[in-house]
């Protein structure tokens, strides 16, 4: 720098740089002089252009240093830098002679002082993945259409504001929030309770029961956004029988509640967009499948109509089916008289032919034969045998007195009964088993019973003395 000083005299002509000169030898005493720097800071602005680098400020309480990551760094980061972070920043500083400024080219960037914290993050990230609490089978589909939108958020915030007014504009519905801390050391506590506050409410309670919720905060620094990763709130979320959206921070920024949520959206008011559809869009599409089954409707009816007419055109008249059938009939009732002469002639002509046949003098020929067949029959019979007659009439009438005496029919005239079972007649009462169905047979008839229990003794009515048997003629009794 000391050949551009110039040491003569006020008034004296000094020499001309132009402003490149200038700029390249400020340029070059600034990276000769701070080539390797670490720099801690609060970030300030933060852009983002297409290109992919990453321009930001880096300040304190008095002043503030210009910064660049370039594309490849930035790709490569964990934490990407937010607006309000601190951060200790390793790279070199150069200048940048467009806008005569001096920048520092960041190579590395880290949060200053949560180094631990990132450990301890991974660590308890791991523990909570071996247990499945982020697996995507315990994952549940949020309704298509909820009723009722629990939201755990800050009551204050513009959060709230972001999801009330995207719910109006798609499809309002019913709101309720559960008020909570949403950095500090009260966070974690309160928005565990909150998840399962909702998840204790009765269906049918006076409070109703959300269908889905929502946790929501807007973006900040690790810092701000650590109650989210804290053990109690991701367990309370992977737990939640109520499907749970995770809206914290901005898109760029993970917690561990984003991994046991059942969605995870990437700002607050795209969490309000994955609760509910656009009603307009549903209204729009009923009215297009309305169109398009008036549509359907009206062409099958119009195919089958036009079906109906070519198959009336293919089928006969009646007219022709009955023609033929009339003609027949015409045709017929010409022939029947002649049929009716012809099979009357037919008939005579046999009647004649058998008539022919019948005269006095057969019919008297064929009684004569039959007469003598009937006098050689009767001189074959023996005379002996004829007189024997009377005896064999009375040999049989007694035997029928006695088959009469030996049937159960007489005794059923005596008072007696037959008693049968299912199969064969009960002779005894041993055999017979209670409920079973019995027939009785007496002298006038049968009757069915149902056989009970056993029965208690009773006096039986004195018999009377059968009469004596009448003289048979010494045929005898078997009773």
């Amino acid at each position: 720098m000391s050949d551009l000083i110039d040491d003569a005299p006020e008034g004296v002509n000094a020499p001309e740089y132009t402003v490149s000169e200038l700029s390249g030898a400020v340029k070059r005493v600034i990276e000769d002089g701070f080539g390797h720097v670490r720099v801690r800071a609060e970030v300030g602005r933060v852009s983002r252009p297409r290109s992919g680098h990453v321009y930001l400020d880096l300040k304190d309480d008095k002043a503030v240093l210009n910064a660049i990551i370039w594309k490849g760094v930035a790709s490569r980061l964990r934490v990407p830098p937010e607006e309000g972070m601190e951060v200790v920043a390793t790279g070199r500083m150069t200048t940048y002679a467009g806008q005569s400024r001096y920048q520092l080219i960041i190579e590395r960037i880290a949060p200053a002082g949560v180094g631990a914290l990132m450990a301890q993050l991974e660590k308890l990230k791991a523990k909570l993945n071996a247990e499945g609490l982020f697996a995507p089978e315990r994952k549940q589909a949020p309704p298509f259409l909820p009723e009722v939108i629990g939201v755990v958020t800050s009551p204050s915030g513009a959060v709230i504001r972001d999801i009330l007014h995207r719910l109006g504009d798609r499809f309002p519905r019913q709101v309720l929030l559960w008020p909570v801390a949403v950095q500090g050391e009260k966070c974690a506590t309160e928005v565990s309770s909150a998840i399962r506050g909702f998840n204790a409410l009765p269906a049918d309670g006076p409070v109703p029961r959300p269908d889905v919720l929502i946790v929501a905060r807007g973006g900040g620094s690790v810092e701000d956004l650590w109650g989210f990763n804290e053990e109690p709130v991701v367990r309370a979320a992977a737990e939640s029988a109520i499907p749970l959206i995770s809206a914290v921070g901005h898109e760029t920024d993970t917690t561990l509640i984003d991994h046991a949520a059942d969605r995870r959206a990437p700002t607050p008011t795209a969490a309000a967009e994955m609760a509910v559809p656009v009603r307009s869009e549903l209204l729009a599409t009923l009215a297009m499948l309305d169109e398009r089954r008036a549509g359907a409707m009206a062409r099958g009816l119009s195919d089958r109509r036009q079906r109906l007419r070519d198959l009336a055109r293919a089928l006969p008249r009646p007219e022709q089916i009955l023609a033929e059938r009339r003609q027949r009939l015409d045709a017929a009732g010409e022939r029947l008289p002649l049929a009716l002469r012809s099979l009357t002639t037919q008939r005579r002509v046999g009647l004649e032919r058998v008539g022919g046949r019948l005269s006095p003098g057969l019919l008297r020929r064929r009684t004569e034969v039959m007469a003598a067949r009937l006098h050689g029959l009767a001189t074959r019979l023996d005379p002996d045998r004829l007189i024997d007659l009377p005896k064999r009439r009375d040999r049989l009438e007694g035997l029928a007195r006695v088959l009469e005496s030996l049937s159960y029919k007489g005794a059923l005239q005596r008072g007696f009964a037959v008693v049968r079972g299912e199969d064969a007649v009960v002779s005894r009462a041993a055999k017979i088993s209670a409920g079973e169905m019995l027939e009785i047979e007496f002298s006038d008839g049968k009757v069915t019973a149902r056989a009970g229990g056993d029965a208690p003794d009773l006096p039986r009515p004195k018999r009377k003395a059968p009469p004596k048997p009448k003289d048979d003629g010494g045929q005898g009794s078997l009773f």
